[in-house]
């Protein structure tokens, strides 16, 4: 009898783990990857768990489980994280810039990817000879053609102090969005009658060496690249440019935020956001029909009023103030 009690509360325990266990594994678990850190780039991950929260998924309520992870700017450090939840596997990936959006696609195929960010998968190079992407991208991505609204915002808001309009910016070559982005800047400064003088780097830790060789080329203006270096480095880009009286312009609200003049650009919550309701239709359907990267919606003209003022920039009542 004793042994038969035994026997039956070994099963029930048993049988209790297993129930306990199946419980854990109902809950979906997102492993969210970020390239590095960065205050403006942050607000996309709120942007995303607000989008899922909102619809069912939170891990407040412990319907979800997010499983956060920066690479602090280090590849081989990402490239171990991306594995890491390959491996696991976790239900979905969210990627925050582009070099986590094409880290992960170079190693799964089957896991769905939603991207944030992070450029179109033809100008991250993603795309195979047939010009195709892989079937599991999704998430919300971004062209050039809103550089040419951006980078147009500078000869309107800004008179030269020569005979020509002279603007800066500095681009990271190892990165294809940043060079595409310079090439495009530079075809356009031509129409716009404006000089470009353009430097490469290679990291952020050359930033302030790099601006300051850029600033003692008596330029008018700098224009902060949609780069992920011109991200991490912003602050030391823009206290160089404030020392030397240069305004810095930018395609990014989230540097308006942090002391550029003025932008048009994407709303980087609104970013993540958008990618996170196609996260949360994911969750709610067990499948992908329907989903496919899609292009940012929300951009907006916006100026940093301290930063207009310090410049004597006056800007049109189309642009909203941003704090």
């Amino acid at each position: 009898m004793r042994n038969l009690h035994l026997l039956l509360l070994i099963g029930t325990f048993f049988l209790l783990a297993a129930c306990t266990s199946s419980k854990k594994s109902s809950v979906p678990v997102v492993g969210f990857v970020d390239a590095f850190e960065d205050a403006t780039i942050a607000q996309a991950k709120n942007g995303f768990t607000d989008a899922l929260a909102k619809n069912g998924f939170s891990e407040a309520k412990g319907t979800v489980k997010i499983e956060y992870q920066n690479a602090q700017g280090s590849i081989p450090t990402l490239t171990q994280i991306v594995n890491q939840f390959v491996t696991k596997p976790v239900d979905l990936l969210a990627t925050s810039t582009t070099l986590s959006s094409v880290t992960a696609a170079q190693k799964t195929s089957t896991i769905p990817i939603f991207m944030m960010v992070s450029p179109t998968p033809e100008r991250a190079h993603l795309t195979d000879a047939q010009g195709k992407a892989p079937s599991n991208l999704f998430g919300t991505v971004e062209d050039l053609n809103y550089i040419d609204t951006s980078f147009s915002i500078i000869p309107r808001l800004l008179k030269p102090r020569g005979n020509k309009l002279v603007v800066g910016m500095i681009y990271n070559q190892s990165e294809p969005q940043s060079a595409d982005a310079m090439q495009r800047i530079n075809d356009l400064a031509g129409k716009l009658n404006i000089t470009l003088v353009a430097l490469p780097l290679n990291s952020s830790t050359e930033a302030q060496l790099v601006t300051q060789s850029l600033l003692n080329k008596n330029i008018d203006a700098f224009f902060a690249n949609p780069d992920n270096t011109v991200f991490a480095a912003f602050e030391t880009i823009l206290k160089s440019c404030n020392q030397k009286k240069v305004p810095v312009f930018t395609s990014e609200a989230g540097l308006v935020q942090r002391g550029a003049v003025a932008a048009f650009g994407a709303d980087i919550y609104q970013w993540g956001y958008q990618s996170g309701l196609q996260a949360a239709q994911y969750l709610k359907t067990h499948g992908t029909k329907g989903l496919k990267p899609e292009m940012v919606k929300v951009r907006k003209r916006v100026y940093n009023a301290d930063a207009a003022k310090k410049y004597n920039i006056s800007v049109p009542s189309n642009y909203e103030a941003i704090k």
